[in-house]
């Protein structure tokens, strides 16, 4: 069933000077910032939380329920403020924002006591308190726009906010490690009370109800249904991703069972309702049902450009984690300049299909330009590729907004814009956990492969060693796709400083029995267990302190056999095989009734000692070397193995990222294609000297 038609509606965007309208958009887009900032300055907190708070068993969680929350809400947020106006929606959704991000600065705090659990539960509670808040912010803010300007002026500030989400991801990794580093983690989530409420104080005080007009019933149960369909689908992809349970696992097939009810629920509900959560009838319009495609594609495109992207410059570039997310600023750069330049253009020539069908094939030549990365790619190179791939999504982030807005009746703009929102939301998931999957597969398949090719161009002991990581890799029994994607790898100049620095530490525990040499040994990660027991089992004073204490040894026991005078004892002695076999063989042709006379006894042992101490040293010296050669050729083994190893992972990694962007090719392409499908409207426009009396203004 259709809407009922509604009555007079207020054409804010005539009715309202452009003052006001200035005013009442830095609030919206304050508030969209705060949204967006959260997503990625919590990011650069959380190893320190995870830390204070003991609960790195929930780590992925803080993020999780954020996104649940978050994304479920949104579609019911956009049909709210139809029904009931963009102002009050908008001012609960930053408040109850704001409560969260206060509750979550508190969690832990001992007054909380055990209030859900202990203090990182909190945290994840007050998370998905936190995107509750959010969504609603997402999904009004954009039809905000569209209340307060004519058709022909939307796209150049839908643009802007295009930008705020570019410049969120630039501000809010360096602004996290700051709060964190200086003042507390927990101001990373303070910061957004005093402007939250400066956006509150702006549009509580200048912003209109923003009314459709439209007059009905909120459908309860669609929006039920619609929360029971996307919490479990969202849940089984992530834990699908991450590896959290098997794609066939029964709880994966549960979750996905769940959803797939909920969704065939909800059609059938709101195919009946007069005032549905999502009108069905929005798919009979081809801009809104191939809008919804094309986004769905670009948001699975468009943040698998920015996690694999910045996976690429952590494990093949050599960027650490925390600078991740600023390295990819020329990305950022790009999508600013390519959001609002293409707002801009598109308001003067009144059309926008022509852009987004250009965005999308500079970014479908972006994609390809990334498909060509290699382990050995200039870091300047890949800044280009960036650039190129940020002014190809740029124009997406606008224009589709725009043209769903042009293509609905104006009380529809708001469930419209939301669900346009809710769907890329939805490819962003989706391709998140499709694009992990072929990362895990490809990555394995790949780093079997480059330790195969490293191990043949190596001999010996390193060769072998290779070839055995890599069938372990291939049979699934090695460290392939589970390994830590977010530790930066060492460089080839780190490993041959680590392991110069244990050949002098083996070289001082084998010399002198250097307690401090032998103390590094233990902690170093690079010797097996084997090895660092026998090195730290040397004796005080090194290998030839203990080859002539064994030799003082070897004496007093030839001295005891020779003075019992007994030949039988003599003969024991002399089978000691640390004796020098001269020794042995005088000791063999010693008369019996030498043994019997104590000065023939004492000469003896004079020679003997005599003998000994001529030929400590150079055994001493010969041990020591002999010690010291094997030792080092095993360090020396131990590097060509972790350069080599270092070298099939970078490879393997540029190799797997460059195929995931392979596939973004495609993605794009399709959603080129959907794109194509739209009609092209022209937007209509500005209409000047009707305004309408301030008096019918709503505030």
């Amino acid at each position: 069933m259709t809407a009922p038609t509604p009555p007079q509606r207020i054409n804010y965007a005539q009715t309202l000077d452009m003052g006001t309208k200035r005013v009442i958009l830095f609030g919206v887009l304050l508030g969209l910032f705060l949204s967006a900032l959260d997503q990625t300055i919590v990011a650069t907190a959380m190893p320190r939380i995870a830390a204070d708070l003991s609960g790195l068993n929930l780590y992925a969680w803080v993020t999780t329920a954020y996104l649940l929350t978050n994304t479920a809400l949104v579609p019911i947020y956009g049909k709210l403020s139809d029904l009931y106006g963009r102002k009050p929606v908008l001012m609960i959704g930053i408040a109850i924002f704001l409560l969260g991000s206060a509750l979550c600065g508190l969690s832990g705090e001992a007054f909380l006591g055990n209030l859900f659990g202990g203090g990182m539960m909190q945290l994840v509670v007050f998370r998905g308190l936190q995107g509750i808040g959010a969504a609603a912010l997402g999904s009004v803010a954009f039809a905000i726009v569209a209340d307060l300007f004519e058709p022909v002026d939307r796209p150049r500030y839908q643009g802007l906010f295009g930008a705020v989400f570019g410049l969120s991801s630039v501000i809010g990794p360096l602004l996290g490690g700051f709060l964190t580093d200086h003042l507390s983690w927990r101001w990373v989530f303070y910061v957004n009370l005093p402007l939250g409420l400066i956006a509150l104080a702006f549009i509580a005080s200048k912003m209109p109800r923003l009314a459709s007009g439209l007059q009905a019933k909120v459908d309860w149960l669609g929006a039920f249904l619609i929360i029971v369909f996307a919490v479990p689908l969202l849940l089984a992809l992530t834990w699908g991703a991450d590896s959290t349970y098997a794609w066939t696992s029964p709880t994966l097939l549960g979750l996905f069972g769940l959803s797939a009810a909920a969704l065939i629920a909800f059609l059938f509900v709101e195919a009946r309702n007069e005032s549905p959560i999502l009108p069905l009838t929005l798919f009979r319009n081809p801009t809104f049902a191939w809008g919804a495609v094309a986004r769905f594609l670009i948001g699975a495109g468009f943040l698998g450009a920015i996690l694999f992207l910045s996976l690429y410059l952590v494990q093949v570039q050599g960027v650490s984690a925390t600078k991740a997310g600023t390295a990819t600023i020329p990305l950022t750069a790009g999508l600013i300049i390519g959001a609002i330049g293409s707002g801009q253009i598109a308001s003067r020539i009144g059309r926008y299909k022509v852009l987004m069908l250009g965005g999308l094939i500079i970014a479908a030549l972006g994609f390809y330009s990334l498909s060509t990365l290699t382990a050995d790619s200039a870091y300047s190179g890949v800044i280009l590729r960036m650039v190129l791939l940020g002014l190809g999504l740029g124009p997406t982030l606008p224009l589709y907004t725009t043209a769903l807005q042009l293509s609905v009746k104006p009380w529809e703009i708001g469930v419209a814009t939301s669900a346009g929102q809710f769907f890329q939301q939805m490819g962003s998931t989706i391709g998140t956990a499709v694009f992990g999957a072929v990362l895990t597969a490809g990555l394995t398949t790949n780093l079997a492969t480059q330790f195969a090719a490293q191990a043949a161009a190596q001999q010996g002991t390193v060769a072998t060693t290779l070839k055995t990581i890599g069938e372990r890799i291939r049979s699934g029994e090695g460290s392939g796709g589970g390994q830590n994607r977010n530790a930066t790898p060492p460089t080839p100049a780190q490993i041959r400083s680590d392991f110069a620095a244990l050949r002098r530490n083996v070289t001082r525990a084998i010399e002198t029995g250097d307690p401090a040499a032998i103390a590094a040994i233990q902690k170093d990660p690079n010797l097996p267990a084997e090895a660092k027991s026998r090195l730290t089992a040397l004796p005080a004073g090194g290998v030839a302190a203990g080859v002539r204490a064994g030799f003082d040894q070897a004496y007093g026991a030839v001295a005891q056999a020779v003075n019992s005078g007994n030949p039988a004892q003599v003969a024991a002695a002399a089978a000691n095989p640390q004796l020098p076999a001269p020794l042995r063989q005088r000791l063999t042709q010693i008369p019996p009734q030498a043994l019997a006379s104590a000065p023939a006894r004492q000469q003896i042992l004079a020679g003997i000692k005599q003998g000994l101490d001529a030929a400590a040293p150079a055994a001493a010296q010969q041990a020591q070397q002999q010690a010291l050669d094997a030792a080092l050729s095993g360090v020396n083994d131990g590097e060509r193995i972790a350069l080599a190893s270092a070298r099939a992972q970078k490879v393997a990694f540029a190799d797997t990222i460059a195929s995931i962007y392979r596939y973004s090719i495609l993605v794009a392409l399709l959603a080129f294609l959907a794109t194509l499908m739209m009609p092209d409207l022209t937007m209509p426009t500005r209409q000047q000297g009707q305004r309408m009396a301030p008096a019918h203004v709503e505030m």
